[in-house]
């Protein structure tokens, strides 16, 4: 049983929420006690709670109306009903509406310990099932694969982070794996058994943004027909990883700022201040601190998120972690009873590649090549391997004719989307850019996608 949890009572016998709070506290739970169904509601406004012992008959408003609006704002808050024999028919109608479970008064607290920790159970269950709806890349491995030094060093670093609580920074380019170190961090910390829970901040418009990180009230704008519970929530007591943070707005950054120096936020629409206790990890493919300079990035934010910062090496510094991963993805992706191998000179190809796009672009030539390839065995020309970057593509310029870096990017961002058929995600990927930079560069460049493409 989770001893950190928190609990909330509200009852209107001031003598049983003096005595089961004693009993609570000496388990070690965190308990609040309120004594109206209105009092119930402005805490749970305030402040996080894990379970909720909710009492039906009280004055100002009964507890079938407090458990409506936690079902409604904080679903994954658990309701247990504390209840009198002769309210049994109501309090089997509130495990229809929502509650986990209810309690008979007097009640055994051996028995209320029990239905405590299965509840726990039950939270931990919703909770984890909106993270997995949360997830963004499942593309990389879900183990650190290597043995070259570079990542052997970033793997202790990650470790030692992994024992703070401070906030952590991941540098590094589009594709090294910046998820998984943060998943291997929370991992490894005293949050390991809560939430982490991932956002990209390039992949959604600043408003979807906001909404998603804080939560909304009903009625907050048109379509918010009910309150919804933003991530900060959801990741309590465990780890927020913001993907590409770099990309975040500078009209949003003073409100995750905010958020970061107390651990309070408003939803959307809300009027009261709600508190998490999240551990932040950030990740860009940035230099944020020129960033800073340039004013694109607030650099109180930046002191706030970079207490610790790890730089996840690229693949063309990893040695033969190329060969590990290409046979990892081997194996992963092959069909069961025809798994294909690499020839050695398909294995030098890769090793000789640059891979601006890491790890994420491996995965897929690897992917590619199992498609294309119609022996067991891989050559070299199944693997597609990009030929030319941007330095023999400024080498075969005319010569004697000076270009502008401009010219030189618009050839090569051209000759990248049609490599990847202008999938823009995967063109992303290969360049070290966003999407949202790509697409800016497309439309500033004016590029068309040739006919037949």
């Amino acid at each position: 049983m989770p001893k950190d949890a928190k609990i909330l009572i509200c009852d209107d016998d001031e003598t049983l929420c003096y005595l089961l709070k004693e009993e609570l506290v000496s388990e070690s739970f965190k308990v609040d006690i309120v004594y109206d169904g209105k009092s119930a509601i402005a805490n749970l406004n305030k402040n996080y709670y894990d379970i909720l012992l909710l009492d039906l008959e009280m004055k100002q408003m009964p507890g079938e109306e407090v458990l409506a609006y936690t079902k409604e704002n904080y679903p994954s808050l658990q309701v247990i009903i504390l209840t009198a024999k002769t309210e049994m028919r109501s309090a089997i109608n509130c495990i229809k509406k929502g509650a986990y479970d209810f309690i008979t008064k007097p009640y055994d607290f051996a028995q209320l310990l029990v239905t405590i920790d299965r509840a726990l159970e039950y939270k931990d269950l919703v909770v984890n099932n909106k993270v997995l709806s949360t997830k963004v890349d499942q593309s990389v491995p879900k183990s650190i694969i290597g043995d070259s030094d570079a990542i052997k060093d970033t793997l202790k670093l990650s470790e030692r982070a992994a024992h703070s609580e401070s906030n952590i920074l991941l540098q590094g380019e589009t594709g090294t794996g910046k998820e998984l170190f943060a998943e291997y961090i929370h991992k490894n910390s005293s949050r390991s058994k809560k939430p982490f829970v991932a956002i990209n901040c390039a992949s959604l418009p600043d408003q979807l943004i906001e909404s998603e990180l804080f939560g909304y009230e009903k009625g907050a704008f048109t379509d918010a027909k009910n309150s919804k519970q933003g991530l900060v929530e959801i990741a309590n007591g465990g780890t927020l990883f913001l993907d590409e943070i770099g990309e975040l707005s500078i009209a949003l950054q003073p409100k995750l700022l905010r958020f970061l120096e107390n651990g309070e936020f408003r939803r959307i629409g809300g009027i009261t201040n709600i508190n998490s206790n999240v551990r932040i990890i950030g990740s860009t493919n940035r230099n944020l601190m020129e960033e800073a300079e340039k004013k694109n990035f607030r650099k109180d934010l930046l002191f706030r998120l970079n207490v610790i910062t790890l730089t996840i090496p690229p693949l063309r510094e990893r040695g033969n972690d190329i060969t590990l991963l290409a046979n990892y993805f081997l194996q992963r992706k092959s069909p069961v009873r025809m798994v294909k191998k690499l020839s050695s000179a398909a294995e030098k190809s890769l090793v000789n590649y640059k891979f601006p796009g890491n790890v994420r672009e491996l995965e897929h030539i690897i992917e590619r090549a199992l498609i294309f390839s119609e022996e067991e065995t891989i050559q070299p020309k199944d693997l597609s391997i990009p030929k030319e970057d941007i330095f023999v593509l400024a080498e075969k310029l005319e010569e004697g004719a000076i270009q502008s870096l401009n010219d030189l990017e618009k050839v090569h961002i051209k000759k990248v989307l049609d490599h990847y058929d202008w999938n823009r995600e995967d063109t992303a990927r290969a360049l070290g850019i966003s999407q949202k930079t790509l697409y800016t560069k497309i439309k500033n460049y004016n590029l068309i996608q040739d006919n037949g493409r």
